[in-house]
């Protein structure tokens, strides 16, 4: 009789340092259910993958993290600026109260622990904040549009008036995202960078058509709404270029998966 068990997969996952008591990640294409452009590790609901295979891989993420499901938080994004905060009360709201409060919200925060909020992206920038002061953390969806609305920034304002954070005291890593090499924009994006105050000798290249740095672009806002410029890192790499490694909507197409990068409290210190 045949006795050989299919093994169950193992995510891979791209951890940050960000002190301790914090976890801090993104995750990769390895190690979950998928199939095909969305294979094999996607966890995101709304971009046409399997749901049977997404629950999985939501159930292997958790349980990497050593936490109930119900304690993973992720917002459906719409490029926009809403900050949503995730208090205790939160966590004992009915599932569907839940995903209505997670609807149209681009950055996530709590300082609730042993409570994951992340986002998701395949090209645009991962964000995330730790305030060890206060045991606060947060985690932002930058995309061009985002980026242009200054949703960084948004973002450490929110966690100010949320939690009293000092920005100086806020440790920050950019994760995963698209690189100025192929991140290729019309006219008229440059001059929405450029309108919303950007120095685009600093963010802006010209090959033919412009390309955009949206890593140095955030870096910079972040830096200006107060971060300390060594408490900023910006870990890469390029989705593009690595997309066997991490999605990547350019380079796969929009019915694919998505990185998570998410955040969590680990414990007090």
């Amino acid at each position: 009789m045949n006795t050989k068990t299919t093994a169950t997969p193992e995510p891979t996952l791209r951890r940050y340092s960000l002190g301790e008591g914090v976890v801090a990640f993104s995750t990769t294409r390895h190690g979950g259910y998928s199939h095909g452009n969305h294979g094999s590790f996607n966890v995101n609901e709304y971009c046409g993958d399997d749901p049977l295979a997404v629950a999985n891989n939501r159930g292997l993420l958790c349980r990497e993290l050593g936490i109930g499901e119900e304690r993973l938080v992720m917002p459906h994004q719409t490029h926009g600026v809403e900050v949503r905060q995730i208090a205790g009360e939160f966590m004992a709201l009915p599932p569907s109260t839940r995903k209505m409060l997670l609807e149209g919200v681009d950055a996530v925060m709590t300082d609730v622990e042993r409570v994951c909020v992340g986002v998701s992206t395949a090209d645009c920038m991962p964000i995330l904040l730790y305030d060890p002061c206060h045991r606060a953390c947060c985690a932002v969806h930058a995309g061009w549009r985002g980026t242009v609305a200054h949703i960084a920034a948004r973002a450490v304002a929110a966690m100010a008036a949320a939690y009293h954070t000092e920005p100086s005291a806020l440790r920050a890593c950019i994760g995963p995202g698209i690189s100025l090499e192929h991140f290729e924009v019309g006219d008229e994006v440059y001059g929405l960078f450029a309108d919303a105050g950007f120095d685009m000798d600093k963010v802006a290249r010209r090959h033919g058509k412009w390309h955009i740095d949206l890593w140095e672009c955030n870096r910079i806002e972040l830096c200006f709404a107060g971060l300390q410029p060594a408490s900023v890192s910006v870990e890469g790499p390029c989705t593009y270029s690595h997309a066997d490694e991490y999605f990547s909507a350019r380079r796969l197409g929009t019915a694919s998966g998505r990185i998570f990068t998410g955040i969590m409290i680990d414990k007090s210190q």
